[in-house]
């Protein structure tokens, strides 16, 4: 398996649980920090069309960019082009982590599902 990349938010403590889980596990990833490296609008919607998730499951929605910006409401009013723009001007608007892999990327942690995608 390629190196994956571990998109993340060092201060987070789900970020942190899953770099702990990955180190644990053995697996090997490159790190990128969402803040200081956002993902481009280009790299959004690669992500999404590889996670199989639904577009806004890539909101940081607890956020309080998310929050100040009154997206809740919006989202759904919003096209898609609309949305991956947003989400590519500020790192703190996108859910994490993300794991990207050549065949899969996963938006946040949950253990069950990165075991099996990445050790399955």
């Amino acid at each position: 398996m390629s190196k994956l990349t571990f998109v993340c938010y060092p201060r987070c403590t789900t970020c942190k649980k899953a770099e702990k889980w990955l180190k644990d596990t053995g697996v090997e990833v490159v790190i990128r920090d969402i803040k200081e490296s956002n993902p481009s609008e280009q790299e959004l919607r690669l992500w999404h069309k590889k996670s199989g998730l639904p577009l806004k499951r890539f909101f940081n929605a607890s956020g309080l960019k998310y929050k100040e910006l009154g997206l809740k409401d919006k989202l759904p009013i919003m096209s898609d082009d609309e949305q991956y723009a947003l989400l590519a001007t500020d790192g703190m608007l996108v859910k994490r982590p993300i794991l990207v892999a050549e065949s899969f990327v996963l938006v946040g942690f949950k253990e069950p599902e990165w075991q099996e995608r990445v050790k399955g």
